[in-house]
């Protein structure tokens, strides 16, 4: 299709004729991603009626705005109480929590609406310039590939727990067998269920999330009195210059936001993969090359872009399956298609010659939900900021509340209020231990996914395991794969020898030789 300029002012006009829609959606988006166990999906289903009432351009303007909302919103109590709202904002506890320990909430909070608004808004206007060759990657990425994506997302777990591989090991193949827990993908055979009919379907994702993190985390809570240390209570202080500072780093890692938004646009094209994927590999691949692998975990800025990005960038890369071949990207592109076939458009390649208003201004619409978010919620940080300042008497009764009744709201099953409960002492557990909770989730996350994968991969070669390296891109993946285990090794061989060199002869480094 070639580009009607005409066609684009005309889509460009549309979408922002419907702000006085998009900004009550984005703010209810906000609000939702950061409850957890509320996510875009529930809402929109219970919204379905709404939206079926709407003009179709009314009713995808109010849905890709609420959904791209959320995926930012998963990111506020991920960085203030170590308590991810969504899936996609698990990795961005590991440093964003970090940095509100040492007092620099609003600077992560800043952090992550830059790099949530910029990544999704760069992928969203990439994605209409892209649109006909990102159909295509979905069909390049099959099993064999995929198998090689989720171990990116494995090899995190080695990288998390640097500090104490052996624990780590221990807690992501803890996850693992928590994850081969449900029905067996090939045969349909129960493993470890014990009988309960809930856990057929495996272990959902929503309790163990909130149980690993958030009902752990109000464990610990109640050991102390304010969620950050005395000694950072004044740091936490609102004040304007975090908010520039925030801006100030945001611009520094401008590179990462752009690279990581794209990552996560192309594991959004793959039906099935999503923002959680997303934003383990990013933080991996941002780990990986970056100059100082050690400062993640330890409240590195980096560690909070990278994550964030990616899981925005998912957004416009779970439509395009879902425009190009009719095939949803994701659950909530799933609740998309319900409206856009009630109001008879017809998903497909011919959507973008018949209606490529509705093709395109989907993408548009998303664009600018993003620049009302940017500017919307950048000021607020400094207020959301306060939230560590809260005592924890008054805190942990609010997040032990809103977190049962978020595992209950997934699937409404009472069961999942009591597996909440039962994750969140193993992540107490854990932490008292210092196990990774997040080992353990990534295990629960990318264990089921890299099985189902493996196993259709060797069903498809009858068993031969080399049919995992039968395709020029797997073998690419593969080569990013052993390079993201080998470098980080190499790196720390060479810093190991340039410290023992400098201890033995300190003043050759330096060039002061005597005279």
């Amino acid at each position: 299709m070639g580009w009607d300029s005409a066609l684009l002012l005309s889509l460009a006009v549309d979408a922002v004729m419907l702000t006085w829609i998009v900004v009550p959606a984005v703010l209810l988006g906000i609000l939702v991603g950061a409850i957890p166990g509320f996510s875009a999906q529930n809402t929109l289903i219970i919204l379905l009626p709404l939206t079926l009432a709407m003009d179709i351009n009314m009713a995808l303007a109010f849905m890709v705005s609420l959904y791209c909302a959320t995926h930012l919103g998963g990111g506020i109590p991920a960085i203030l109480v170590n308590m991810p709202g969504t899936g996609g904002a698990a990795a961005t506890t590991l440093d964003g929590y970090q940095m509100t320990l040492k007092g620099k909430a609003q600077q992560a909070l800043v952090l992550c609406f830059v790099a949530s608004t910029i990544g999704g808004l760069v992928t969203s206007i990439a994605t209409v310039a892209l649109l006909p060759f990102l159909a295509q990657v979905g069909m390049y990425l099959r099993s064999v590939e995929m198998v090689a994506v989720m171990v990116f997302g494995l090899v995190l777990i080695a990288a998390i727990a640097a500090d104490d591989p052996l624990k780590g090991i221990i807690a992501g193949f803890f996850g693992l067998m928590i994850g081969a827990i449900g029905t067996d993908h090939i045969y349909g055979t129960p493993r470890a269920a014990f009988g309960f009919l809930e856990l057929y379907d495996g272990v959902p994702l929503v309790p163990a999330l909130i149980g690993l993190f958030a009902i752990s985390e109000a464990f610990s809570m109640m050991e102390r009195s304010t969620i950050v240390p005395r000694s950072a209570v004044v740091d936490s202080r609102a004040h304007w210059a975090d908010t520039l500072e925030g801006l100030r780093l945001s611009l520094k890692y401008w590179w990462l936001t752009i690279w990581t938004s794209f990552v996560g646009l192309l594991i959004g094209v793959v039906p099935g993969a999503g923002a959680s994927i997303a934003s383990f590999v990013a933080y991996q691949q941002a780990r990986m090359f970056s100059k100082t692998p050690d400062e993640f975990g330890k409240g590195f800025a980096p560690g909070v872009v990278a994550p964030e990005a990616a899981n925005n960038g998912v957004t416009s890369g779970t439509l395009v399956p879902l425009m190009a071949i009719g095939v949803p990207g994701g659950s909530t592109a799933a609740v998309m298609m319900v409206v856009l076939q009630y109001h008879g458009i017809v998903l497909g390649p011919r959507l973008f010659i018949e209606s490529p208003e509705i093709a395109y201004g989907i993408f548009f619409s998303m664009t600018l939900s993003y620049i009302v978010m940017l500017f919307t919620i950048l000021p607020l940080a400094r207020y959301m900021s306060q939230v560590v300042l809260i005592p924890t008497r008054i805190l942990v009764p609010l997040i032990l509340s809103l977190t049962i009744v978020g595992a209950f709201a997934n699937r409404e099953y009472v069961f999942d209020m009591g597996l909440a409960l039962v994750f969140g002492v193993i992540g107490y557990i854990a932490r008292k231990t210092n196990y990774h909770v997040t080992a353990i989730l990534i295990g629960i996350i990318l264990g089921p996914l890299f099985e189902q994968y493996l196993l259709r991969s060797l069903r498809i070669g009858q068993g031969d395991l080399t049919i995992l390296f039968s395709s020029t891109i797997g073998n690419v993946l593969w080569a990013f794969v052993v390079l993201s285990v080998l470098l980080p090794w190499l790196r720390s061989r060479q810093q190991e020898r340039h410290r023992r060199a400098e201890r033995e002869n300190p003043a050759a480094l330096t060039g002061d030789q005597p005279r």
